[in-house]
């Protein structure tokens, strides 16, 4: 299958009222300012959802999860898992959501259809309090983790394009007239 024919998932998971608990959520909406997709690509918001979004993983050859993830680095560190230890790193829960999103997973294996490539970005959080942002320490690796996603997602072969690119592409189509 060719690489504009995979069909890719990038799923963001969080609460966004328990600060960086929502940096799956943040980092999503940051792709999507960011960039423009190809039309095999989507992302979606799946907030605190869990067993729910098994509809939308079906078909997928590629599943990305981007979430908070505890997993005793320190706070802001970005964690690339892949494969069989997706589901093992939601095992140490720092939100009720990462259990459904567990069940989701373990739904989706038992049902066949678990993604055959499966990568979760996780970030460390320094607090999950209640509160509306970000902490600083988490805010500073929001480019990072950005970086990493896109990556991941050119890694399979699929092109993205700046915005700004995308802006500055249209400015010289005009100029030229």
């Amino acid at each position: 299958m060719s690489e504009d024919h995979l069909q890719v998932l990038v799923l963001g998971i969080g609460n966004v009222l328990l600060t960086d608990e929502g940096i799956g959520v943040r980092a999503l909406k940051e792709l999507e300012r960011r960039y423009t997709f190809p039309a095999n690509v989507e992302l979606l918001d799946g907030g605190t959802a869990g067993i729910e979004l098994l509809r939308h993983i079906r078909n997928r050859d590629y599943l990305i999860i981007i979430d908070a993830l505890k997993c005793d680095h320190p706070p802001g560190t970005v964690v690339r898992v892949e494969g069989d230890d997706v589901p093992a790193a939601f095992r140490t829960r720092i939100s009720p959501h990462q259990l459904g999103l567990s069940d989701l997973l373990a739904a989706a294996m038992l049902t066949d259809e678990l993604p055959k490539n499966l990568v979760l970005f996780g970030v460390e959080p320094e607090s999950i309090d209640i509160g509306l942002d970000l902490t600083d320490t988490v805010e500073g690796s929001v480019d990072k983790l950005i970086d990493a996603v896109a990556d991941e997602i050119r890694s399979i072969g699929c092109s993205l394009v700046p915005i700004e690119a995308d802006f500055t592409e249209k400015a010289r189509f005009w100029d030229s007239l």
